[in-house]
Formats: C-alpha cells, structure tokens, sequence
C-alpha cells in the first residue's frame, strides 16, 4: 500500500516539473526548458506505467514497455543539450 503512494506521488512529481518547465519555456523562451519538460513527460509516462504494471495487471510484464517513455524523453533532454548549446 505504501509503495503505490509512493509511485503516484512519483508520477505527479513529474507531471508536475513537466508542467512548470513548460510555463517557464512559454515565458521565457528558453528552448532548453522546451526539451527538459518532454523530458519530465516521459518519466511521468514511465511512473504511470510503472503503476499500471505493478498494480492493474502484474501478471504482464511491461518493464520494457514502461522503460521506453523514460528512454524518449532522456534522449530528448539529451537532443536539447547538444544542439541547443550552439
């Protein structure tokens, strides 16, 4: 019971830095801050999965499904990193 609090609170931590990066993006302008919030939507995706796999269906494994979102947005963040430092 504890740990499903934890994943959601996990989950709503990220879907919350997405958000708030996204606000500072559309304020500032800043593109780096554009590739840092779809980073943070993929590890709310990850969590979300992550929930689903744990606690909806844990006859189904999806550890490799919920690890793609997380991948995606980390090569995003990486994607802004090198070609937004030019």
């Amino acid at each position: 019971m504890f740990a499903i609090a934890v994943y959601i609170l996990c989950a709503a931590t990220s879907l919350l830095c997405a958000v708030l990066l996204y606000r500072g993006y559309r304020n500032s302008g800043a593109r780096l801050l554009f590739w840092s919030a779809l980073c943070f939507v993929g590890f709310a995706l990850n969590n979300i999965l992550l929930i689903i796999d744990v606690r909806i269906v844990p006859h189904i494994d999806l550890s490799t499904w919920r690890l793609v979102p997380a991948l995606i947005g980390g090569w995003l963040l990486l994607y802004g990193l090198i070609w937004e430092s030019r």
